[in-house]
């Protein structure tokens, strides 16, 4: 059994960080299923758009979709889509037999809409139902604007990943969010299992205070963080509140971890997933991270309940002049500052692409 099997048998699910046409016509993702537990997948757009960058492979369908007059966002979306559906058919299995507890891939709003509570609502159910696929999340920014998209979402029978948390608080609004979503279909007299996620992004704590800290905390507080998040998480399942839910059939909001692989060149490269090992929990990561712990992983303890040394591990931080709780709101910030800017670098490569292609430049 090689690591990532026993990542997968002491209850964690592995999922992929990636999707690109590539690796389903050349059968990877069916080897990552295969050989190492991967039972579902994360997207975003900078994935897709280093996959148009570095290759031709998108380029029949740019030309073809351009050609009858699709915008560019349009393209991405159809691309995009074509890609998801074939994942979560590949997924498939893995989802029936948990019950819709695992096996989803997951397509995000645009990141020009996080800060427009409306318009997120709108093209997430939309999206949802053009995707016709019902193991693919919509992911959502866990922005305070789009905390009511979410739980209007969770309430229309969207399944929702929320994406860019980076904190305990952030955590606790995107699960408040996800309840509201809930108890209102449950007073409506509607089914209350829809599935959400709730995504912790990790090492970018550890890259925002690279320099700033004394050496023995290098590396540390992504890991700290996501103790606490963990404790937080554990106690709302452990929940008087959360068991009347759930008596009622409404479903766990599962936690991801994101944002997995080691940005330092200094501690192991799996460093991350190592530390992370918890049950009922998602570790999505990129390839080179899956296939560097599938060869040389080690699965440990497991993340401890009540969050271990977590909340000594911030002090120290916090007495080294890193103020937590406002780094955690410029991290989500500047998050979805990157993804717009990514995304816009996704559409203008679209537009050039086919430029290129129709001989215009």
């Amino acid at each position: 059994m090689n690591p990532t099997q026993a990542l997968h048998e002491a209850g964690q699910s592995i999922w992929l960080d990636n999707i690109t046409r590539a690796l389903l016509d050349e059968h990877t993702l069916d080897r990552y299923i295969a050989e190492y537990s991967v039972t579902g997948l994360t997207s975003n757009p900078t994935i897709f758009d280093k996959s148009i960058e570095g290759g031709h492979d998108y380029d029949a369908d740019i030309a073809a979709r351009k050609t009858a007059g699709a915008s560019d966002e349009d393209v991405f979306f159809e691309l995009a889509m074509a890609d998801l559906r074939r994942a979560a058919d590949l997924f498939a299995p893995v989802h029936d037999q948990t019950d819709g507890v695992d096996g989803w891939v997951s397509l995000e709003v645009s990141p020009l809409l996080a800060h427009d509570t409306a318009s997120t609502i709108d093209e997430a159910k939309a999206l949802h139902r053009k995707a016709a696929r019902g193991n693919l999340f919509i992911k959502i920014p866990g922005t305070p604007e789009g905390l009511q998209a979410i739980e209007e979402c969770i309430y229309a029978g969207v399944p929702v990943n929320v994406t860019l948390l980076f904190s305990a608080d952030q955590y606790q609004a995107a699960a408040e969010a996800y309840l509201r979503g809930v108890i209102r279909r449950i007073a409506a007299g509607l089914d209350p299992a829809v599935e959400s996620l709730a995504s912790l992004f990790v090492s970018r704590w550890d890259k925002a205070v690279a320099g700033q800290v004394p050496e023995d905390l290098r590396d540390r507080l992504g890991i700290s963080v996501a103790r606490q998040v963990y404790r937080v998480y554990r106690e709302l399942l452990d929940s008087a509140r959360w068991e009347r839910l759930a008596n009622e059939g409404a479903r766990p909001q599962r936690l991801l971890w994101a944002s997995t692989s080691v940005k330092d060149p200094e501690p192991p490269d799996v460093l991350y997933v190592g530390a992370l090992a918890a049950p009922f929990t998602i570790d999505t990561m990129p390839d080179k991270t899956l296939e560097a712990f599938a060869d040389h992983g080690k699965v440990g303890e497991m993340l401890p309940a009540d969050g271990g040394d977590s909340e000594e591990v911030i002090a120290a931080f916090l007495k080294a002049g890193i103020d937590t709780r406002s780094l955690a709101g410029t991290l989500q910030h500047d998050g979805a500052d990157a993804f717009v800017t990514s995304w816009k670098n996704l559409l203008g490569r679209i537009g050039s692409r086919h430029k290129q292609l129709s001989g215009a430049i």
